[in-house]
């Protein structure tokens, strides 16, 4: 019986009679042959005829022939003597010519022509990169006895606050697309101690620029009985480590094509505190961000400079941020209470994750909300948790399109995005 054999595994067929199965990639008719270059998942194969076919590509074929060995096919071998059997024909030609080695298209044609134009090699890399990054987050933290959850999307109330989310109307009653699975993921820590999970967050935020989305995939994590925010930051580190350990080896194919070599993730991520970072660009930028509650993304590439200069590091920790930055479950520094037990993660100079140590007694609860004008009573069923006895624990979430547009070195983030939704884009 003939199987199907992948194109990548055709040099090991030499001298068989196999069966391949995909698209048409390319035709190229010469006087007295022909090529076909057919693409699958695996890559590329050349099938080599005595006549032209009247095929257009990106029609599926399966075609049945004998491996023969060939320097210069694809791979180096080749399929002659092909029976050929059309799967199914294209009936419209894509936006632009998939078989170029570049992309001879802008982003707003592939974004509008996303299931076609997504074939294209290098347009499918990062997508395999993500996925790769995705299972390597995955096996890290599993080794490290975590367990995968998944929480609801939809919620009665804001998670991060009042503003900024998308109202539905569920069954007549509001509610919202969830901005984080925060809350559930820090009730899970009362029944496993440590979670995780990897789904959709939606944020409703009015920004149209290169980095920010509408709905973007979140890497989440929280773990129980932590000393301080510094335990989160050294689980953060082995998550990215199993990551790019994942990606150099489930998608070498697409960091070659793309050129790309992962950065290191060093044994211990420089910090600096969020104080002593504002010092720093006080004394070296000309300007003073001293007293500003927040990081400018100026200053952010800056910081990620200075970190490669003086660390060799790619990745750098902020730690530190003023209190008035961060949600209420965040917990203060007890040394110095107008900051607290919480970091953003700088990966080449731009923001990657935020985390930190959470609030972890009722009664700090209580008083957190009410300092900040909120009603407790809003919050019942989060709180819940709190007064049945809580560990010390905090957490972090990874935003992945974020981390793969920042890794391949994509000008935008629409481009490690499938299918974006952002302030104008609904479809396809």
């Amino acid at each position: 019986m003939i199987h199907r054999v992948l194109a990548a595994d055709l040099p090991r067929h030499v001298g068989r009679h196999v069966r391949l199965a995909g698209w048409l990639h390319r035709r190229r008719d010469l006087k007295s042959v022909s090529f076909l270059v057919i693409r699958d998942r695996s890559g590329l194969a050349q099938v080599v005829l005595s006549r032209p076919v009247p095929y257009p590509e990106e029609t599926v074929l399966q075609i049945s022939g004998t491996v023969v060995a060939n320097p210069q096919a694809p791979g180096g071998a080749e399929l002659t003597g092909p029976m050929i059997e059309v799967l199914a024909e294209a009936v419209e030609p894509p936006p632009f010519d998939l078989y170029r080695p570049t992309v001879p298209a802008t982003l707003p044609t592939v974004l509008d022509h996303a299931p076609v134009a997504l074939r294209h090699p290098r347009l499918r890399a990062p997508f395999e990169i993500a996925a790769a990054g995705v299972a390597g987050f995955r096996a890290a933290l599993d080794g490290l006895g975590f367990v995968e959850s998944q929480t609801p999307k939809i919620v009665g109330t804001a998670t991060e606050s009042g503003a900024n989310v998308f109202g539905i109307d569920y069954f007549g009653r509001p509610a919202f697309l969830a901005q984080s699975p925060q809350f559930f993921k820090q009730a899970l820590v009362g029944v496993f101690e440590r979670v995780y999970e990897v789904g959709p967050v939606f944020r409703a935020e009015p920004h149209d620029t290169a980095r920010h989305l509408a709905q973007y995939t979140s890497l989440d994590a929280e773990l129980g009985f932590v000393r301080d925010h510094r335990d989160v930051m050294a689980v953060l580190r082995e998550a990215l480590a199993g990551m790019h350990a994942a990606v150099a080896e489930r998608a070498a194919g697409a960091l070659e094509l793309l050129g790309i070599e992962p950065p290191e993730v060093p044994g211990e991520i420089p910090a600096i505190h969020f104080a002593d970072a504002q010092e720093l660009l006080a004394r070296h930028t000309g300007e003073d961000p001293r007293g500003e509650p927040d990081l400018a993304p100026a200053h952010e590439r800056w910081l990620g400079e200075w970190a490669l200069r003086e660390h060799g590091s790619e990745f750098l920790f902020v730690t530190g941020y003023p209190m008035v930055k961060r949600p209420f479950y965040t917990h203060p520094d007890p040394e110095r209470p107008e900051f607290s037990r919480s970091f953003d993660l700088l990966f080449r100079g731009l923001e990657l994750v935020t985390g930190g140590q959470r609030l972890h007694r009722h009664a700090d609860y209580l008083a957190a909300l009410t300092a900040r004008g909120e009603d407790p009573q809003a919050y019942a069923g989060y709180l819940a948790a709190f007064a049945h006895g809580m560990p010390p624990h905090g957490g972090f979430a990874i935003g992945l399109e974020r981390w793969t547009s920042r890794l391949t070195g994509a000008a935008n983030i629409r481009q490690t995005t499938l299918f974006p939704r952002d302030l104008h884009r609904l479809t396809p």
